[in-house]
């Protein structure tokens, strides 16, 4: 049974960017609703001063995050140009190869991952009644 994965990232918004970084957000989340179908979720989240961001990630299955992987060094690259990492969480199973990269991006970024695999059960609801 494929199981649900959820990945987190925390960032600092670096001084002076947060309009520049509010436009290519909006840009940003469009292309990815466009060119990434398999991503169920994508939600940005800012703190009350706007220095602080967080994205919010489901995907149905570890695949579907493979996929959502394929071009993310082009997309971490233009979005650090506005932000610093600060932690990452990821709950689920991904594939090795998704481990390893996150892995390795977060050690890269000086920044703590935190995994938690094992997932118990619940829902996802896509519309409210």
């Amino acid at each position: 049974m494929s199981e649900p994965i959820a990945f987190i990232s925390h960032f600092t918004v670096k001084q002076g960017k947060r309009d520049d970084f509010a436009r290519i957000f909006q840009e940003s989340a469009q292309r990815l609703q466009a060119d990434k179908p398999r991503t169920l979720v994508f939600l940005g989240y800012l703190d009350e001063t706007g220095a602080q961001v967080s994205f919010l990630h489901v995907f149905a299955d570890a695949e579907s995050l493979d996929v959502h992987f394929q071009g993310a060094d082009e997309r971490a690259r233009a979005a650090y140009e506005y932000l610093e990492p600060k932690g990452w969480e990821l709950y689920g199973r991904p594939s090795q190869q998704a481990l390893e990269t996150l892995q390795q991006a977060a050690a890269s970024a000086g920044v703590a991952l935190s995994v938690e695999p094992d997932f118990m059960g619940g829902f996802l609801r896509v519309r409210s009644s």
